[in-house]
């Protein structure tokens, strides 16, 4: 697999810049404005595009050479990159760098459906669940490296020195997929365009809707993602009541990504077969340890809850991941993935929003095991059934 561990390595490149480059856009943006409600639109801008127009990208990857479409959304990343790092040097107007960072998010959101779509047909068939799981292991080592690269590099040098290295990375990824040799492994799998794009989104709609396991696996990873995003916000006071200081909170969530490390490792030995039961067990892993986090009193314990979090709703998206191209026709995959990552976004952008609410309604404890709860409730609504999962059909490959 020499062309798809390039690939990955192109992924790794510039998932890794993409976290660095984010501590030194919001160091820069508090700087110039001293706000907390800039640092959030910053953050909504960085988000929003993705959640927005995710879907657009599947349509792109489906219609398009993937490989071509990832080179130059990095070539276009990279020169917005340049962009902002010039308005931060010269202290351009504020408002220009999260515009810059929304037009960035937006230049890439063909990449994760092309390389989605990309994948089944770079790993032979019995890799592919090992193949997602490398893929998931570099975001999650991405969260936990990233941002301590762009900490050394503002510690050493400045914000416009570290957004200027995002976009080096952005180069080096280019560089990467450029010397992959083109074939049908990034051609789509149909030929001319016949239907407008909204013909062709309800075309993924359709897929999706016609595929009931894909759904409901995909619905387990969006169930996971809204938990990471009450965490985001329940994770702060826990923090406060383990007596972990103004540090516990990057300690907690370095716990969650910890384990998603973890979780990436153990869904790529997963034979793959028991997917109702794999899926089952991820979730109660992910139900059982959020619930009791609510009743943690103690900063090691309240990691260990953290780590087996984190282990559990990485392997339920690795499951998804996986699944997908062995329930959808590869003509349509793209654009099913297309919008299957922004409803994991949104998951998140949505428990985010709901976790303080949570906690003013029913208090710290009553949120984390209401969510918990939760959790196992939908686990049961989502595999009360069987849940088949086909072997998939031999795809081409470079």
């Amino acid at each position: 697999m020499p062309a798809f561990r390039r690939l990955l390595a192109s992924l790794a490149v510039s998932s890794l810049g993409d976290w660095m480059y984010n501590v030194a856009l919001l160091a820069f943006i508090y700087e110039r404005t001293g706000s907390a409600n800039w640092l959030a639109f910053t953050t909504a801008a960085r988000i929003l595009p993705i959640v927005v127009l995710g879907p657009l990208g599947g349509v792109l990857a489906d219609r398009h050479d993937r490989r071509r479409l990832i080179i130059a959304s990095d070539l276009l990343c990279a020169a917005l990159m340049v962009a902002l790092a010039a308005v931060v040097a010269f202290d351009g107007p504020v408002l220009l760098a999260p515009l810059l960072a929304a037009a960035a998010t937006l230049a890439s959101t063909v990449h994760p459906p092309a390389v989605a779509a990309s994948t089944p047909r770079l790993v032979d068939a019995p890799d592919l669940q090992r193949a997602n799981a490398a893929r998931a292991a570099i975001g999650q080592a991405a969260i936990v490296i990233g941002p301590a690269i762009g900490a050394l590099l503002l510690a050493v040098s400045s914000p416009a020195v570290a957004i200027l290295a995002n976009a080096l990375t952005f180069l080096a990824a280019v560089g990467l997929v450029a010397s992959i040799p083109a074939g049908p492994a990034f051609r789509p799998a149909r030929s001319g365009v016949s239907a407008g794009l909204l013909a062709e989104l309800r075309d993924g709609v359709d897929a999706l809707r016609g595929a009931p396991a894909a759904v409901r696996m995909i619905a387990a990873d969006i169930v996971c993602s809204a938990v990471y995003g009450i965490l985001t916000v329940t994770l702060v006071l826990v923090a406060g009541r383990v007596g972990a200081g103004p540090g516990g909170y990057g300690l907690l969530i370095g716990a969650f990504g910890v384990g998603g490390l973890i979780g990436a490792g153990v869904a790529s030995r997963l034979d793959g077969t028991h997917w109702r039961r794999t899926l089952a067990i991820a979730l109660v892993l992910v139900g059982l340890p959020v619930a009791a986090l609510g009743l943690a009193h103690t900063l090691w314990i309240a990691l260990a809850l953290g780590l087996v979090a984190g282990t559990g709703a990485v392997v339920a998206e690795v499951l998804s991941e996986t699944a997908l191209p062995r329930l959808l026709d590869d003509e349509v995959l793209a654009r099913a993935y297309g919008l299957a990552l922004p409803a994991a976004l949104s998951g998140i952008v949505i428990g985010s929003l709901i976790g303080g609410p949570l906690v003013a309604l029913l208090g710290l404890t009553g949120a984390l095991v209401a969510t918990g709860a939760g959790v196992l409730a939908l686990a049961f609504l989502l595999l009360r059934r069987p849940l088949v999962v086909a072997v998939p059909l031999p795809v081409p490959s470079v």
